[in-house]
C-alpha cells in the first residue's frame, strides 16, 4: 500500500462522506466494501440463531453436541482454507476475480443450506460459505486499500472492520424477523445470498486494483483507473508514488533472497525485529480467540437458553444485547485507539473480560445449585412420556433430567417455572404436549432466577465443554484463559501509539527492549515518507 500506514481520523471520515456522495466510483467502492464486511459478520451471527431451529427440525441434533459444533465450525475450517487460497489467487489472478469467486462461493453455500434436507448437507453449505468468507477476508481490505483514494483509505478500511460487527447485529435482527415464518432457519441462512449477489454485480462494475495491474506491467490500465480516483493534477504524482512503492517492495523481496519459501522464512526469522513483532501479533490474535468471544457470538442464543430462557424467540431477542454491545465496542475502540493506545485498550478489555466471565461462571454455578426438582405429581399428566431413566425413589432436579443419557427435557411447572416440574423423553411430541398445557419446555438449561444477571454479563468446543464440565466450569475455564492472556499480553505486546513504521522497527531492534515499558524515540521524525523499510 503506497504511502505507508494509514490511520483514520475525524477529518478523514468527513472527507470519506464528502467523496462518497460526489463521485459515483467512490460510492460503488464504499457499497462493495460495506457488503464484504457485512457478509463476514452476517455469517458469524446468523448460525447462532439458526442453530436453535435446525435443532428443533432435526431431533438427532438435540443432544448430539458434536454434530452441532461441526455445523458451526466447518465454516471456520472452510475460512482457513479460503484465506490461504485467497492469498494465492490475489497475487496470481488479481483482487477483483478473487472477490467475484468469493461471492459465487457464498451464493452457492447459501443456496445449499437453504434447501438442505439433512444436517450433512448443511455442513457442506457451511464449508462453501466458509471458503467465500476466508477469501473475502483476505481480499476485501486489500482491494479497498489499493483501489481507494489515499486521503480516505484509512476510513474505508476502518469502516470495513466496523461493518463486520454491524453484520453480526444485522444477522440477529434478521433471525428474529424470521422466527415466525415457515422454514425459519432456511430463510435465515439462505437470505445471505442476496447481499452476496449484490456485491457480485457491483464488483463486475469496478476495475481491478491499480497496484496489481502496475505489478503486471499494465501501466496504461493503471493510469486509467487512477484518473477515476484522483483529480487530473494529482494522477502523475500518484503514479510516481505507486512506482516507488512497488520498486521498494521488489527490492525488499530480493533482499530476503531467492532460495525458495523455506529459505526466505529462515532468513526472515533470523531477524530480531521479525521475531518480536511476529510474536506480539500472534499472541494478540490467539488471545482474542481463546478468551471465548467466538463462543459468545456463535452460541449466544444457546447461552441465553442455558441461563434459563426456554423460548427460541426470547433467546433470539435477548441475544441482540450481546451483538449490540459488540458493535458499540467496535465504535468506541475506533474513537479511542489512538488517544488511549492499543496496548492500554487491550489490557483494559482483558480485565473486563476476566471479571465478567467470573460473574458468568458464578451465575451458572448458582443456577445449577438452585435448579427446580422433578416431581412425581407433575409427571402424572405425562405418564406415557416419562424419561426412561427417571425413578421416583431417586431425587432428581432439572439438571439431572437434562444430563440423562436417553435425551430428556424438563417441562416446567404451569404457574411458576421455579417450582417442581416433569422430566420427559425428548421429542417434538412431548414438547408440543408441554406447550399445550401452557408450560415452558427446557432442553438446554434450567429455569432459574439468575438469568437476567447472566445476560448482563454476557468455537467449536463450547457445547462439548458444557456437557463435560458443566456450564459454570466452562466459563470459569474461559476466565482462567483470559487471565493468562492478560498476563502474557502485558509482558509481550508493546505500545505502538504515535510511532511511525521506522520507529517501531527501532523499538523492536533495541537492546533494552521491554514490551511493558513505553518506548521513547530519540528524536521526532520530520519530513520522512512512511513506507517500506529496506534492510
Amino acid at each position: 500500500m503506497e504511502g505507508g500506514g494509514t490511520v483514520a481520523d475525524k477529518a478523514e471520515f468527513k472527507e470519506c462522506l464528502r467523496l462518497t456522495w460526489s463521485q459515483p466510483y467512490i460510492l460503488r467502492l464504499v457499497f462493495s466494501a460495506g457488503i464484504g464486511g457485512l457478509l463476514f459478520g452476517y455469517d458469524t451471527g446468523v448460525i447462532s440463531g439458526a442453530l436453535l431451529f435446525i435443532r428443533d427440525d432435526f431431533i438427532s441434533l438435540e443432544k448430539n453436541t458434536t454434530l452441532r459444533e461441526t455445523i458451526v465450525s466447518m465454516a471456520v475450517a472452510g475460512a482457513i482454507v479460503g484465506a490461504g487460497l485467497g492469498g494465492w489467487m490475489n497475487d496470481k489472478f488479481g483482487r477483483r476475480p478473487s472477490l467475484i469467486i468469493a461471492d459465487i462461493l457464498f451464493l452457492a453455500g447459501a443456496a445449499i443450506m437453504a434447501f438442505a434436507p439433512n444436517p450433512a448437507v448443511i455442513i457442506v453449505g457451511r464449508v462453501f460459505v466458509g471458503l467465500g468468507v476466508g477469501m473475502a477476508s483476505m481480499t476485501a481490505p486489500l482491494y479497498i486499500s489499493e483501489a481507494s483514494p489515499a486521503r480516505i483509505r484509512g476510513a474505508l478500511v476502518s469502516t470495513n472492520g466496523l461493518l463486520i460487527t454491524g453484520g453480526q447485529f444485522m444477522a440477529y435482527l434478521i433471525n428474529l424477523a424470521f422466527t415466525k415464518v415457515p422454514g425459519t432457519w432456511r430463510w435465515m441462512l439462505g437470505i445471505a445470498g442476496v447481499p452476496a449477489l449484490l456485491q457480485l454485480v457491483l464488483m463486475l462494475t469496478l476495475p481491478e486494483s491499480p497496484r496489481w495491474l502496475y505489478r503486471q506491467g499494465r501501466k496504461e490500465e493503471t493510469a486509467a483507473i487512477l484518473r477515476k480516483i484522483y483529480p487530473a493534477n494529482e494522477v502523475e504524482q500518484e503514479i510516481e508514488s505507486l512506482r516507488k512503492s512497488i520498486d521498494d517492495e521488489i527490492l525488499l523481496e530480493g533482499s530476503i533472497g531467492e532460495q525458495g519459501k523455506l529459505g526466505k522464512l529462515k532468513k526472515a526469522f533470523g531477524s530480531k525485529i521479525v521475531r518480536r513483532g511476529l510474536m506480539a501479533g500472534i499472541i494478540v490474535q490467539v488471545a482474542q480467540q481463546f478468551v471465548g468471544i467466538n463462543t459468545v457470538m456463535y452460541y449466544s442464543p444457546t447461552i441465553v437458553q442455558l441461563a434459563g430462557f426456554a423460548s427460541n424467540d426470547t433467546a433470539m431477542a435477548l441475544s441482540l444485547i450481546t451483538s449490540g454491545l459488540n458493535a458499540i465496542g467496535s465504535i468506541v475502540s475506533m474513537f479511542f485507539v489512538d488517544r488511549a493506545g492499543r496496548r492500554r485498550l487491550m489490557l483494559l478489555s482483558l480485565v473486563g473480560i476476566v471479571g465478567w466471565l467470573a460473574v458468568l461462571g458464578g451465575t451458572f454455578l448458582g443456577a445449577a445449585h438452585n435448579a427446580p426438582p422433578v416431581s412425581e405429581l407433575e409427571m402424572q399428566p405425562f405418564a406415557n412420556q416419562m424419561c426412561p431413566e427417571y425413578k421416583p425413589s431417586v431425587h432428581w432436579s432439572c439438571m439431572d433430567c437434562l444430563k440423562a443419557e436417553s435425551t430428556c427435557g424438563f417441562c416446567a411447572h404451569q404457574g411458576d417455572t421455579l417450582l417442581p416440574g416433569a422430566c420427559l423423553a425428548l421429542s417434538n411430541a412431548t414438547r408440543g404436549m408441554c406447550h399445550a398445557d401452557h408450560r415452558e419446555f427446557y432442553s438446554e438449561g434450567c429455569p432459574n432466577k439468575f438469568g437476567w444477571l447472566a445476560l448482563l454479563a454476557l468455537g467449536a468446543t463450547f457445547l462439548t465443554l458444557t456437557k463435560a464440565l458443566g456450564t459454570s466450569a466452562t466459563f470459569f475455564l474461559f476466565c482462567g484463559v483470559s487471565f493468562l492472556a492478560l498476563v502474557v499480553v502485558f509482558f509481550t505486546v508493546p505500545e505502538t501509539k504515535g510511532l511511525q513504521f521506522e520507529e517501531v522497527e527501532k523499538m523492536l531492534d533495541s537492546k533494552d527492549y521491554k514490551p511493558w515499558k513505553r518506548y521513547r524515540p530519540e528524536a521526532p521524525l520530520k519530513g520522512r515518507e512512511i513506507g517500506l523499510a529496506i534492510p
